[in-house]
């Protein structure tokens, strides 16, 4: 049967149609959410498009609701107006909710969770006795809700008779689906603005967005303050469970840093934070429980369950969130065991669910998630790195922050750059990593790991280096800068101790990698691309990685940076409702596996440890 194109304009998003479909069909076919109170049986209107080529003459339902002059410039309604021909029409903006987003390769509806909805409530009569409640449903009626499904809280009706009164009965409603959230005196539809969270074991990241447009307004990012009560998502499990109000603590703790981050977005964008009505939030599994103020407790015991897996929808007062009382938070869903809703978004972000080629996703960090597979099988583990890429455990290390080396360079000479400039004062994880691979190529380490004796190297080029090699409380260890050189006066070094700490780290990761390859039945080759994901592996050197064996050597051409995915797959949970549900779906669809159960898991993460030898 011959099928007609649609091209929807802005975006230029094409879709292909039955003859005799009509637009809202079309508009489902496409992925377009677009709203049709009435059902789309012709009766309110507000489906109006424009239709700049291939429109027909006007149906009897369009000529009774249009004007003449709309008429006469091509607007139909999308329910009515049939396709019986290519055609190219164009989405008014008949709706805050229907701009299309485009990002890149991907395009996805904003279609924010909650509604603003100006309603004129009739006023009270004598001889009619309806309630306020009962005619604020009528006038939401007008608008396409289903009176009798209308869900409102008891704080609203409480509020309900004073407001509607003060507004001279002119409200706007904010609705999350059948639920009436809130109710503000006049119109308040203008705006909109929403915050989207990446909860980090170290870092907190948060976005400022417009929830018509999907614009940016700001971003704003803090240390965990949570650091303080442990490093990394073990440590805090244990403070919660051991320490008398220790749960009480961490949950207080990540709430303030939330708050904390709202108002200064809000200042720095000059909006008021009662105009923020979602906050989305991705995080690990223990980052998540801590943040709902539920128990940790049993992800560290056997079979580490966590408490709640599926996506949860809270109020911002349930939860102590200083937005918009009226707001909501959205919660994205975990995988399994410690592969949390950070691992979700960032799937949602990769679009890891919709590949027709296996790619190997992995987000390095304190806890490190992998995820291997197609829109066919993914498959996911966590990998317990531990702290060594934060700098933590590493003599001279440090984060990713002002005066921390950040890459190091055997060239002529040793050089190294720092972040911000100036006197170096420690090590993060990214020089860590060059370090290591610097000494591997050059032999100056062993595949055990151990920093040899110079008279025992036989790469002559690492002789221009027999400077750097020293001994450190009775141990070897490999110099970057003298006490003279560093911004406080005491040497940074790599030790021995620290490439321990590096290969366990790097062990458990390519562990993870090998795991998921043996329990999907491929191979290094059949990896068509490797994205990493998370500060770390936004600016770790790819070759320094595979030299390493963090990830496959084989697989050095094919490694992609997506930056901080979390945060994108958090945005866009919060820009669009379809996105969330996606989320939920991804995490039902992805596998896991379970290392500390895997049979072999002891004897590949003790091979995992060992290096490659190159001299």
């Amino acid at each position: 049967m011959r099928s007609y194109k649609v091209i929807f304009q802005p975006g230029g998003l094409e879709v292909k149609v039955q003859p005799g479909n009509t637009i809202m069909e079309a508009l489902e076919s496409a992925g377009i959410s677009a709203d049709f109170p009435c059902g789309g049986r012709g009766k309110c209107g507000k489906c109006r498009v424009k239709i700049l080529a291939g429109a027909e003459e006007p149906t009897a339902i369009e000529r009774d609701i249009l004007e003449a002059q709309e008429l006469a410039e091509g607007i139909r309604l999308a329910c009515s107006t049939r396709i019986n021909r290519d055609m190219t029409v164009q989405l008014p903006n008949y709706t805050h909710q229907h701009n299309i987003l485009t990002s890149g390769k991907k395009i996805f509806q904003i279609e924010p969770h909650l509604k603003k909805i100006l309603v004129e409530v009739k006023k009270p009569l004598l001889d009619k006795q309806y309630s306020d409640w009962r005619r604020l449903k009528d006038s939401l009626e007008q608008h396409g809700y289903n009176g009798d499904a209308l869900e409102v809280p008891v704080s609203l009706v409480r509020r309900l008779p004073e407001t509607l009164r003060k507004a001279n009965h002119r409200i706007t409603a904010v609705m999350c689906g059948s639920q009436i959230t809130g109710i503000e005196e006049q119109d308040t539809t203008g705006t909109m603005l929403g915050m989207a969270f990446d909860i980090g074991t170290t870092t907190i990241v948060g976005y400022l967005l417009d929830l018509y447009s999907g614009q940016e307004l700001g971003v704003v990012s803090m240390l965990n303050p949570q650091t303080r009560f442990g490093a990394d998502v073990i440590s805090r499990i244990a403070f919660a469970n051991q320490e008398e109000d220790g749960l009480a603590k961490l949950h207080a703790a990540v709430l303030e840093a939330i708050n904390k981050l709202i108002r200064e977005a809000a200042d720095q964008a000059g909006v008021d934070k009662r105009d923020i009505y979602g906050v989305s939030i991705a995080a690990n599994t223990c980052m998540h429980h801590l943040f709902l103020g539920v128990s940790p407790r049993y992800i560290a015991v056997a079979p580490y369950v966590s408490a709640v897996s599926e996506p949860l929808v809270a109020s911002a007062a349930e939860l102590k969130i200083d937005i918009n009382q009226a707001g909501k938070i959205f919660v994205l869903p975990n995988i399994a065991g410690f592969v949390g809703a950070d691992t979700t978004a960032v799937l949602l972000a990769t679009e890891l669910d919709r590949s027709e080629e296996v790619k190997l996703v992995i987000d390095i960090g304190t806890n490190g998630e992998i995820v291997l597979g197609s829109r066919d099988r993914m498959v996911a583990c966590s990998a317990a790195a531990g702290p060594a890429f934060e700098g933590a455990r590493i003599s001279s290390g440090m984060r990713g922050a002002a005066g921390a080396i950040d890459h190091v360079y055997f060239r002529d000479r040793l050089e190294y750059s720092v972040i911000g400039g100036g006197s170096p004062l420690g090590i993060c994880g990214s020089a860590l990593l060059d370090t290591v691979a610097g000494l591997l190529e050059l032999g100056i380490i062993n595949k055990r790991g151990r920093i040899l004796p110079f008279e025992q190297i036989t790469n002559t080029k690492a002789h221009a280096y027999k400077d750097h090699l020293l001994e450190h409380k009775g141990e070897p260890a490999f110099l970057l800068a003298d006490a003279g050189k560093t911004g406080h006066g005491r040497p940074v070094m790599i030790t021995q101790n620290d490439i321990r700490e590096f290969q366990l780290a790097k062990g458990a990761m390519a562990a993870g990698v090998k795991v998921l390859m043996e329990t999907c039945g491929i191979k290094a080759g059949d990896i068509k691309e490797v994205l990493l994901a998370g500060a770390f592996g936004n600016y770790l050197t790819p070759h320094s990685a595979c030299v390493t064996g963090l990830i496959p050597l084989e697989l050095e051409s094919k490694i992609k940076m997506v930056g901080n995915a979390a945060g994108t797959g958090s945005k866009q949970a919060l820009l669009s409702s379809r996105e969330y549900r996606r989320a939920a779906e991804i995490a039902g669809f992805a596998e896991f596996v379970e290392l500390g159960s895997y049979p072999k898991f002891n004897s590949i993460f003790a091979e995992c440890t060992y290096f490659k030898q190159f001299h």
